[in-house]
């Protein structure tokens, strides 16, 4: 019991280091955390409003831009700040109590409760305004959120991995994500296209996640299409080739 409860005060730990070296020691460093991500959402939602129609086949702009840049959000910061990131924070090993890992989940941790945190918030901001109109399924939205975090999550772990294994995989993350946006459910929902499209994007995890997270946000008013079967088959697999990589890649970080 107490070394569980001393990983879990090691992991927290490494938050708030994590939270103090990107943003500074006060409390607008701290609060930056959040509200970055809520920045860069609610200006994407204030472009969209300004030049598209307001209802897009049936959905407000607002609502559908806010439905696809948050997960998207999710998807950026819990991929990208993980590769390399053993290799960064290597200095941190001397310390006994602190693994590979370790550091890995501190980071993940914060990723999604900082984005959850911007979610939440711009939610009963744009629902209080009379924007956004509330959710039809909670417990829809959440697990569709909760399975992005998982899918995103374990790639990210994949991702640091390889980095490790082989360097060069850093340069080629940003734009392999920049090519992967058009099929990856942001901006568009299956029901808009061509069956034989559809059937080919859904094979896209990611595309799942957006469409659950969608249809627990619009309930019946939207025809959705995802497979909680496939995903979960997915997000597993991924998780599983992640932990074999990080087994791999952790003979490769020197400590310095």
């Amino acid at each position: 019991m107490y070394s569980r409860v001393g990983h879990f005060n090691v992991i927290g730990a490494l938050i708030v280091r994590d939270v103090m070296g990107r943003f500074g020691r006060s409390h607008l460093g701290f609060l930056w955390v959040i509200l970055e991500p809520m920045i860069l959402c609610v200006g994407v939602m204030a472009i969209w409003s300004a030049i598209k129609e307001s209802v897009i086949h049936g959905i407000p702009i607002v609502a559908f831009v806010y439905t696809g840049y948050m997960p998207l959000t999710l998807w950026r910061h819990m991929t990208g700040p993980l590769v390399r990131l053993l290799h960064q924070k290597s200095a941190m090993l001397l310390h006994r109590p602190i693994g590979k890992v370790d550091i890995l989940i501190a980071r993940c941790m914060l990723e999604f409760l900082s984005t959850t945190s911007a979610l939440v918030i711009i939610y009963f901001v744009v629902v209080s305004l009379g924007i956004v109109e509330p959710i039809k399924d909670t417990s829809l939205v959440l697990a569709g959120w909760l399975y992005a975090g998982w899918y995103f999550g374990a790639q990210g772990l994949l991702l640091s991995a390889l980095s490790e294994c082989w360097e060069p995989i850093e340069k080629f993350v940003q734009p392999a994500n920049y090519l992967q946006l058009p099929i990856s459910g942001c901006f568009t929902m299956v029901d808009w296209l061509p069956r034989y499209a559809q059937k080919l994007l859904l094979l896209n995890p990611s595309v799942n996640c957006f469409e659950m997270f969608r249809a627990g946000f619009f309930g019946a008013s939207v025809t959705t299409y995802y497979d909680t079967t496939y995903l979960t088959i997915c997000c597993t697999i991924l998780t599983v080739a992640a932990g074999i990589a990080l087994y791999f890649a952790q003979d490769r970080v020197e400590v310095n």
